[in-house]
């Protein structure tokens, strides 16, 4: 693989576009197109929470019945969640509004909000949008980056991620955006990712390898333990590397899915560090598990503490926080043969072993934890599987920042 600087715009055939459309904001862009110049194969995942918004229904028919889809239109300040029937037809309308100024049909369009829930869209306002984003549409870097600025709400920086691989003599291009900071929780944590890529591929394999991946990247984040009513991941494929087909797992199906998960663990990782509020990433990695399942569920429990987010907040290594959120998390194992060490750019200090403080540095350890990107590593020695989740820290700003959202 060869990573590379682009987002959405890398893959050959893709363009975006970015607009000031006042949806909630001003000075500043709040709506995002991306096109591509040809017909893809369409991949999706979506929110668990039972209370889904209008965009995430109108996708997912679009996604499971439609046969192709061509341009993404995103708005940011306001979700078009709780919103009933009206904003059901919001999504039709900016479809059709679409299907004017681009040319392709409306089934075609997908949408995605994010922001303030029960509130309705101003359509006025989007339609205005979409036409300023098809008069701007470009296949630049930088028009895959004002993009990606556009779609961001209370993230403090924008995340994109690209990356090439080879398959079948062809060079295969997969590049992304995503936002996300606040209400992130695992199981498709207000997360919304795009992922665009030339590969041809079978909607079906297409499918497969983003449900397959998302096990181990978008779920394995959690900032506050609120799963949103928008997330959405959408993987749009249009052929135009001209490799050959992938229609089955093979050789070329894997170098698509080692490069897609590529793509995925970063805008992933970057959402985590990225936590409203957060001074740090927080890394959670459970080695020596008996089987996969036990050591997600074990990371999962200790990056979503609220305790320990608070610890790593403070650098303080209190690790018995960590012990604690592994014993609560529903598997069983043996605290008593626990290893557990601290690491980041200052260095790696083991803090336990077999269960016991091992005298460590303090100094060192706070130093360590002060970093912008600390890891935690527990070693529970039953077996060969291992899992790794991303959080951040727990800080005021974070309650500051959601005590007057809606303002």
């Amino acid at each position: 693989m060869r990573i590379i600087t682009g987002g959405v715009t890398a893959a050959k055939g893709f363009e975006a576009a970015s607009a000031e459309a006042r949806i909630k904001y001003k000075n500043r862009k709040d709506m995002a197109l991306i096109y591509s110049t040809v017909p893809c194969a369409a991949a999706g995942t979506f929110t668990t929470n039972v209370v889904k918004a209008a965009p995430v229904k109108w996708d997912q028919e679009i996604v499971y019945h439609g046969q192709t889809a061509q341009a993404v239109v995103i708005n940011s300040g306001i979700a078009n969640a709780c919103t009933g029937a009206e904003g059901y037809d919001y999504c039709r309308q900016t479809a059709e509004a679409a299907e004017r100024l681009l040319g392709i049909p409306a089934s075609s369009v997908l949408t995605a909000s994010t922001g303030v829930i029960g509130m309705q869209l101003p359509i006025g306002r989007i339609k205005d949008g979409v036409v300023m984003l098809a008069e701007n549409k470009a296949d630049s870097e930088e028009a895959g980056l004002e993009a990606a600025k556009a779609i961001m709400t209370t993230d403090t920086r924008p995340k994109y991620a690209g990356v090439q691989v080879e398959i079948g003599g062809k060079t295969v291009t997969v590049g992304g955006m995503c936002k996300g900071s606040g209400m992130i929780h695992p199981n498709m944590c207000t997360m919304l990712s795009f992922v665009t890529t030339d590969a041809a591929i079978t909607k079906e394999m297409l499918q497969k390898a983003l449900s397959e991946d998302i096990k181990d990247t978008y779920n394995m984040v959690s900032v506050d333990g609120d799963t949103s009513t928008n997330d959405t991941v959408l993987l749009l494929a249009n052929g135009l590397a001209e490799n050959p087909l992938i229609d089955k797992e093979d050789e070329n199906y894997n170098a698509f899915r080692k490069a897609l998960n590529y793509v995925n663990t970063e805008l992933a990782k970057k959402i985590a560090g990225d936590g409203e509020g957060a001074t740090c990433l927080f890394e959670v990695k459970v080695i020596g598990a008996r089987s996969k399942d036990q050591a997600v569920a074990l990371s999962k429990s200790v990056v979503t503490s609220s305790l320990t987010k608070a610890a790593v907040y403070g650098h303080d290594a209190n690790w018995g926080r960590i012990l604690c959120a592994m014993g609560y998390s529903g598997e069983q194992f043996d605290p008593e043969k626990v290893d557990l060490y601290f690491e980041s750019a200052a260095g790696k200090l083991k803090i336990i072993e077999n269960g016991v403080s091992t005298g460590y540095s303090e100094e060192l350890a706070t130093k360590i934890l002060s970093e912008n990107y600390v890891t935690a590593i527990a070693d529970i020695k039953m077996g060969g599987a291992q899992a790794t989740a991303w959080g951040c820290d727990l800080t005021h700003e974070y309650v500051n920042i959601n005590a007057d959202y809606r303002s």
